[in-house]
């Protein structure tokens, strides 16, 4: 079945790209969802729905079914931390069924990490295998046990990479098996290192990994130094260097601390985004959507 997403067309072309975010409540309230995508602007190409990121909240699918109906193109996000094949082809029908077009394949963060400690993980395929099998489903019209799909479906896929894991060998190694499984975009965990990001670009363009997909980083405009520290001490793929935390300790909390954090993410974007092989940024609002504009005006984008 034709893909048609406004995401696999702008990625077929040369644009520099922009995508965010949009963390859903832990509610039923549609309208709260709409209002934080609508605080977004109209820059990004695509907005991401996250999937129980930091806790139990409406469902990607719901949430990217609002968003649609708002005229914003969604990237529906599947942990496989919470589902096994059955559920996971289940919700992709559904999610194709509701008109969205793109998909984010991922393996999840602990349960313990969400305050779900009690919660079992699933984890009966991960997320390369769900690349792949988002490709099948696409390609062959067929489910994973051969049934067929009525109706057809396409969705395009996309996996995530953290360019701060080490040894570089083998990240390069996951990242071009996501690639090759049929990841048509990806989205990195937060720069806040441009050293250690253009090390990890640099692999993955020698890898030919950069003219097979799109890259885009990951950018994070933080509020203040407390929510530094806390997201370095509990998510270990947010590597952030103690200048960063210094930087955002002097200029203080409230407004003050919001615009370093802004200056500080503006910097990193405006070292980044001639690096060759990078095809856009994704920004991380952590929930903080009506900050993606003043980013992306202090961007220049």
């Amino acid at each position: 079945m034709r893909l048609d997403s406004r995401l696999a067309g702008k990625i077929a072309g040369k644009d520099f790209l922009i995508t965010a975010e949009v963390l859903p409540p832990a509610g039923a309230d549609g309208e709260a969802v709409e209002r934080a995508a609508k605080s977004l602007g109209n820059k990004p190409v695509a907005v991401n729905v996250a999937d129980n990121h930091f806790g139990i909240a409406l469902s990607s699918w719901a949430a990217s079914a609002v968003l649609t109906r708002c005229g914003i193109e969604p990237v529906v996000q599947v942990c496989t931390r919470d589902r096994n094949r059955v559920a996971l082809q289940s919700d992709l029908l559904g999610a194709a069924c509701l008109g969205i077009k793109n998909v984010l394949c991922l393996s999840g963060y602990h349960q313990t990490l969400m305050g779900s400690a009690e919660s079992a993980n699933v984890y009966d395929i991960d997320s390369i295998q769900l690349v792949a099998a988002v490709k099948r489903m696409g390609d062959e019209g067929v489910l994973l046990n051969g049934t067929k799909i009525t109706g057809g479906f396409a969705m395009l896929p996309g996996a995530t990479a953290n360019p701060n894991l080490r040894p570089l060998e083998l990240n390069i190694l996951r990242l071009a098996k996501k690639v090759e499984a049929a990841a048509a975009f990806i989205q990195t965990q937060a720069v806040f290192s441009v050293e250690s990001f253009g090390e990890w670009l640099a692999a993955a363009r020698d890898a030919g990994i950069t003219d097979k997909t799109a890259v885009l980083a990951g950018v994070l405009p933080l509020s203040d130094a407390e929510e530094a520290v806390k997201l370095r001490e509990t998510f270990t793929d947010y590597v952030i260097p103690d200048a960063v935390i210094d930087r955002l300790k002097r200029a203080g909390s409230g407004e003050a601390g919001k615009k370093e954090g802004i200056a500080i993410c503006s910097e990193i974007v405006g070292k980044i985004r001639s690096m060759k092989g990078l095809r856009g940024i994704h920004v991380l609002s952590g929930g903080k959507e009506a900050v993606v504009p003043e980013l992306l005006s202090a961007c220049g984008l």
